[in-house]
C-alpha cells in the first residue's frame, strides 16, 4: 500500500473548508438580506429626504425611500431595457445629472420611451421619487460575492413629459439568492471530498496479483 500524500491531502482539506466557510457566509448573507427586505418594505411609507450628495449605496438602507433633487443640466442620456408602469416593455431614459461645481451630480431614470433612438427634451428641474440602483452589468461572481459597490439613482415620479411612467417600487426585484448559493458551495465541498477519497483509494489499495 502506498502512503497518503500529506501535501495533497493538506491542500484539498484547505479546499473544501474554504468552501464550507463560503456557504456559511453566504447564509449570514441570506440573513441580512431578509432584514433588508424589512427595510426596503418601511421606506416605502416613510416621508421623502433629499436624494444623497454621494449617491453610493453603503449598506442598502435608503433603497425605495421616496427623495427628490434638483437637476441643473443634464450632461447625458442612456438607454436601459426594461418594463414601464403598465408592464409593458419599453426604454428606461436615464440621465446624469450635473447639481453644480461640486460634487458627482446624481443618476435619474427619467421615464419610459417607445423608440430607442429617440433622444429625450427633458432639460432638468426638480425631479422626485423613489431611490433605487443604477443598472449595472457586473460578473455574476462579483454579485454573489457582493464586492461591486452599487451606486443610488433617481426613478422619478411623475416621469419627464411624453415619457411613460416608470413601475412602482417592487421587492421581489431584488434578489435573495443567497441560499443557492450556500447549497452550491456546500455540495461542491461534498464533490470534492468524494472525488479526492475515491482517487485515495485507488492510490492506497494494492493491486491484486495476476494469475498464474
Amino acid at each position: 500500500m502506498k502512503r497518503i500524500p500529506v501535501l495533497a491531502t493538506l491542500l484539498v482539506g484547505l479546499a473544501i473548508a474554504a468552501m464550507i466557510a463560503l456557504g456559511v457566509w453566504q447564509l449570514q448573507r441570506r440573513a441580512e438580506k431578509e432584514a433588508q427586505l424589512v427595510q426596503y418594505a418601511r421606506n416605502i411609507r416613510l416621508p421623502p429626504i433629499a436624494f444623497p450628495r454621494i449617491p453610493v449605496d453603503e449598506d442598502g438602507s435608503l433603497l425605495f425611500r421616496r427623495a427628490s433633487a434638483f437637476c441643473l443640466e443634464p450632461v447625458s442620456f442612456r438607454i436601459e431595457g426594461g418594463r414601464n408602469a403598465r408592464g409593458g416593455t419599453g426604454w428606461r431614459q436615464i440621465a446624469e445629472c450635473r447639481t453644480g461645481a461640486e460634487g458627482p451630480g446624481f443618476t435619474v431614470q427619467i421615464g419610459f420611451g417607445r423608440d430607442p433612438h429617440a433622444k429625450p427634451s427633458w432639460k432638468g428641474g426638480a425631479a422626485r421619487g423613489y431611490i433605487s440602483h443604477v443598472p449595472g452589468h457586473a460578473p455574476l461572481i462579483a454579485s454573489a460575492f457582493g464586492t461591486t459597490p452599487k451606486m443610488l439613482m433617481l426613478v422619478a415620479d411623475p416621469p419627464a413629459a411624453g415619457l411613460d411612467p416608470n413601475p412602482a417600487p417592487d421587492l421581489s426585484a431584488v434578489p435573495n439568492n443567497h441560499l443557492a448559493y450556500a447549497v452550491q458551495w456546500f455540495i461542491f465541498a461534498g464533490l470534492a471530498a468524494i472525488i479526492y477519497a475515491l482517487a485515495l483509494r485507488r492510490r492506497t489499495v494494492a493491486p491484486a496479483a495476476p494469475p498464474r
